[in-house]
């Protein structure tokens, strides 16, 4: 198989699709950011291409920082997330408003 094929192209979509964040926020914002991750959890787990969604706090973090670990089967799954209802109420109208910084890494897992 030649690499590149559209064999090959239909593997990578099926991969696992790895999502790590790095959020940092105002101190007055970080439990209201805190309890929007938790709420965002809660309903990305029921999500049938959902495999991880970890929230962390980063310890010491001067502003306060979030760190999320986030796994779907595939990007199409991520994809279907990030069009969710819960997305676009929790992360959308309520954590990005807030954060003073974020950078996200998309991965495949190997």
């Amino acid at each position: 198989m030649e690499f590149g094929s559209e064999k090959d192209d239909l593997t990578e979509e099926l991969m696992p699709y790895a999502v790590i964040a790095h959020y940092r926020c105002p101190a007055q914002e970080a439990a209201q950011i805190r309890e929007a991750l938790l709420a965002m959890r809660e309903h990305t787990l029921k999500e049938p291409g959902n495999q991880a969604y970890e929230v962390h706090a980063e310890v010491g973090a001067e502003p306060p920082a979030f760190i999320l670990y986030e796994r779907y089967t595939d990007r199409a799954a991520f994809d279907a997330h990030a069009a969710s209802e819960h997305f676009e109420k929790f992360i959308l109208g309520i954590v990005r408003p807030l954060l003073t910084d974020r950078t996200v890494r998309f991965a495949e897992t190997l």
